[in-house]
């Protein structure tokens, strides 16, 4: 099982902060969000946007690193700025 923990402002929308995701093969960060379904979708938008830092296990990592059965994903919302702009850019 691979965990989620939503930190900072970053919630789904039922107000959840930590999830968890059965693997039995490694995937990558993305995929699985992906797995989430709809309450974590809007978060990919923000990980390529760079408004959101990934971590596995206390290291810094990217939506394409690798994830195993027992890992930590830590998602930690933020802007560059010390705001809240977290929502996704629309250029």
């Amino acid at each position: 099982m691979v965990t989620i923990s939503l930190m900072g402002q970053l919630q789904t929308a039922d107000g959840e902060r930590d999830l968890a995701c059965e693997v039995s093969s490694p995937l990558t960060v993305r995929q699985v969000i992906q797995r989430q379904g709809v309450q974590l979708r809007h978060l990919l938008q923000l990980i390529r946007e760079k408004k959101v830092l990934v971590t596995i296990n206390k290291k810094i990592a990217s939506d394409d690193s690798l994830v195993h059965d027992g890992d930590a994903i830590r998602l930690v919302g933020h802007d560059g700025f010390g705001g809240s702009g977290l929502g996704p850019s629309h250029t």
